[in-house]
């Protein structure tokens, strides 16, 4: 990336001399404004792709440079917190949905009402609804959404081929599911039909699949709803009672995606993002929406673009904002790249990643937007979040039932 600003700017300095013996105008580096730009998704696969979106940005705004740093994501928010307590917020950073409502409840964004009311050149109409919401906190935009995915149901055509069961269809229901992920298991091989983790991440789309939430609308918690006990106890039901799906210690220490790709599980709940590294299997597979109980729900994830409230270039980085999350060029390159989904709705910019083959029911991630489900709003997600975790592995354990493990988590969290 050095190499990129280093040949950009001697670029800069060749156009200057040419203006200077009257071959043309360009913007000296002094008279740009600089704004810098804090970011983790690029890194370590699509740092060329984000170059390229910089690149496009520059062009169309010759006076605005930015300067990009990337971090790892297990580094990024311990490092961005850092900057920001050193009041050297940068002036746009990335956020995912979840950490987004944590920073706009502390107040560290900025409002970008005035500048998109402005702003003739952006129709918020042509981004995805529900994604463009989802960057909203108390009836304000605070970010600009720039991607999206979601989580579908994965499944070994070859497995399901060799135990003569149908495929799973849009219809299915969890208790269609687990027939045919008892037809598909053959533990003596180490093959399981299915499989889910039991995590508070994984809970909170399997509570609303049962009718459950885990808040009111008077945003109150109601963790220890009848339905959502209901909802853990099919969880952990498939792994300790039904066995359709391996335990933490018959993975021994694997994750599902190499499970799947190793032909060990029949079906797996994950993201869309696996389609690159599942095209490497030897086998035949294909996706599905997730099966639901009372009604269906899935899993939506957002990563977007917030301006620090204390920034001092407002104007240009509302700017890169806006094109970074609703410009053609920005949306090409994604699709181009298959680095997660642009949240436009213009179906010519979609068409070529809807032809990407595997998986052949492409269109599926776009059937589940319409039963996508966010965590609840709140800025103590993370914490709820461990300690749902520590809770459902006593549940796995059997040292204490489902509804022992949502009681507590209400009364640790429902006051």
């Amino acid at each position: 990336m050095k190499n990129k600003y280093l040949l950009m700017g001697m670029a800069t300095m060749t156009a200057l001399v040419l203006g200077a013996c009257g071959g043309g105008k360009s913007v000296s580096d002094e008279a740009k404004t600089e704004i810098k730009y804090y970011s983790f998704s690029a890194t370590p696969d699509y740092e060329e792709q984000l170059n390229e979106m910089v690149d496009k940005f520059e062009e169309a705004n010759k006076d605005i440079k930015v300067d990009v740093e990337l971090v790892p994501y297990s580094d990024y928010f311990t490092k961005l917190q850092t900057l920001m307590a050193g009041d050297q917020a940068p002036d746009v950073f990335e956020l995912n949905y979840e950490n987004f409502v944590s920073y706009a409840d502390k107040g560290a964004l900025l409002d970008l009402d005035k500048y998109i009311q402005a702003d003739k050149d952006f129709d918020s109409n042509t981004l995805n609804k529900e994604a463009f919401e989802a960057y909203q906190y108390d009836g304000k935009q605070y970010g600009m959404v720039e991607s999206f995915s979601n989580v579908v149901t994965f499944y070994n055509k070859d497995l399901f081929d060799q135990a003569k069961v149908g495929y799973p269809t849009k219809d299915w229901t969890w208790s269609d599911e687990v027939a045919a992920a008892k037809k598909l298991t053959n533990t003596k091989d180490s093959i399981y039909g299915t499989y889910a983790p039991v995590t508070m991440n994984e809970f909170y789309k399997v509570a609303a699949q049962n009718g459950g939430k885990l808040k009111d609308d008077a945003e109150n918690w109601t963790i220890n709803d009848p339905k959502n006990v209901e909802a853990l106890e099919y969880m952990v039901s498939n792994v300790t009672k039904e066995k359709i799906s391996p335990s933490p210690e018959e993975m021994s220490g694997q994750n599902s995606e190499d499970l799947f790709l190793n032909g060990q599980l029949a079906m797996v709940h994950t993201g869309i993002w696996m389609f690159g590294q599942f095209k490497e299997a030897d086998f035949d597979w294909d996706v599905q929406i997730e099966a639901g109980n009372t009604q269906k729900a899935t899993h939506f994830f957002a990563n977007g673009l917030a301006v620090s409230k204390d920034t001092k270039h407002a104007e240009a980085a509302y700017k890169f904002t806006q094109f970074m999350s609703a410009s053609e060029e920005a949306a090409k390159i994604r699709v181009d790249s298959g680095w997660e989904l642009p949240a436009v709705t213009d179906e010519a910019l979609l068409k070529p990643y809807l032809e990407q083959t595997p998986p052949e029911n492409r269109k599926v991630v776009f059937d589940s937007l319409d039963y996508l489900i966010l965590p609840p709003v709140d800025a103590s997600w993370s914490k709820i979040s461990d300690s749902a975790d520590k809770e459902f592995q006593k549940v796995l354990l059997g040292s204490e039932t489902a509804k022992d493990a949502l009681d507590n988590l209400q009364e640790e969290f429902g006051k």
